[in-house]
């Protein structure tokens, strides 16, 4: 697992270095042009108004984030079927992990849950930008 160096800045500062790998640029720009249905309500209906800038679909280091907010370093992640098999979990725990290595929170959403608890999944982003200090 691949966990920042010392390279990469001080990854503390509130302008935090995030790398990305250059070639995941295209691949993101087309998932920004085809979300998922989930990813695409939680986008329309929320976060494109979010008191916080929300980019969609960036590279940070070797992965494409579904959405990410600086001003937070929050990740949010929509995760689909995939994401429930025994290598999709596996797959999730080591990204995760690496994220948490450059200072991000991430916090992770399922399809079901935003198209049947959109009000919860809303709230739970409400309060992490409310004890956001």
């Amino acid at each position: 697992m691949a966990l920042p160096t010392s390279k990469n800045r001080n990854l503390n500062s509130i302008e935090c270095y995030l790398p990305y790998d250059s070639h995941l640029v295209a691949r993101a720009k087309s998932l920004r042009k085809n979300p998922t249905p989930a990813e695409k309500k939680l986008w329309l209906d929320y976060l494109r108004t979010f008191k916080f800038r929300i980019l969609r679909q960036r590279p940070i280091a070797h992965f494409i984030v579904d959405f990410y907010c600086a001003a937070l370093k929050l990740v949010i992640e929509v995760d689909g079927d995939s994401h429930f098999t025994d290598q999709g979990r596996a797959y999730d725990l080591e990204r995760t992990s690496i994220l948490e290595g450059y200072g991000l929170q991430v916090v992770r959403f399922t399809n079901d849950e935003v198209f049947n608890n959109f009000e919860g999944v809303c709230e739970e982003i409400e309060a992490i930008a409310l004890n956001y200090r």
